[in-house]
């Protein structure tokens, strides 16, 4: 069986064969059958096929699509406006991957607002153009991530924070290979909508884990430092 890892979104076993009832394809997928009832009126998820009056079968083609749905919306956060935006760029496959992956990037981090000191991130601006130059990369202008890291650079520095743009460099050397790792497992063509699907739900999930890992990192190098762990206990007190 494949999994999103592998490349592909998972099929959900069903006692019920490949046609399902609401009621079953609530039980398989955890979903209520109140929320599926309101993603189809929502058009998130498409209508299933009429057997009678009020009544309906689906398929793992919608088993599929909740898993995507609860996913971006459980673990990516988003809400159902931005979800329904993906699920529409995810289907166009006419748009290229990177495209689709600056749509989901938008939606996970929404542009923000500008900052009362411009001539703060107008250097934090110029320091992450000669960061990404020294890094090779070849990263557009009004890509997200850029103007992202801006901000953050120049919000530590207006708060303080004793550190430059080369902070950065460790991060970006561990984002290259763990990029390279995640883009391997996307085929080089024929890419369908489920290799789309697959993408953009395993982005996700890969940067949630990234985060969780930091946060196990930082909670094992505190615990065997006894100086670090005590200044973090008064610090909370």
């Amino acid at each position: 069986m494949l999994t999103v890892l592998d490349g592909k979104l998972p099929r959900w076993p069903s006692r019920a064969g490949d046609q399902l009832r609401i009621s079953e394809l609530s039980r398989e997928t955890g979903v209520p059958v109140a929320t599926i009832k309101f993603y189809v009126r929502e058009r998130l998820l498409p209508p299933g096929t009429p057997t009678g009056r009020n009544q309906a079968e689906y398929n793992h083609g919608h088993l599929r699509r909740l898993g995507l749905i609860r996913a971006l919306t459980i673990m990516g956060q988003l809400d159902l406006s931005s979800v329904r935006e993906l699920l529409t760029a995810i289907e166009d496959e006419t748009l290229p991957l990177s495209d689709l992956y600056e749509v989901l990037n938008q939606a996970l981090f929404p542009d923000d607002p500008a900052f009362s000191d411009p001539d703060g991130v107008r250097r934090a601006e110029n320091d992450v153009d000669g960061f990404i130059k020294s890094l090779g990369w070849q990263v557009e202008h009004d890509t997200s991530g850029r103007a992202h890291l801006i901000h953050v650079l120049s919000s530590l520095q207006r708060l303080g924070c004793d550190c430059g743009v080369e902070f950065f460099t460790p991060y970006a050397d561990a984002a290259e290979r763990l990029a390279e790792q995640e883009l391997g497992l996307v085929p080089t063509e024929d890419v369908g909508r489920s290799d789309r699907a697959a993408a953009v739900v395993r982005a996700v999930l890969l940067d949630v884990a990234m985060s969780a890992i930091r946060r196990m990192a930082k909670a094992h190098l505190l615990s065997g430092d006894p100086a670090r762990r005590e200044m973090s206990a008064t610090a909370d007190g």
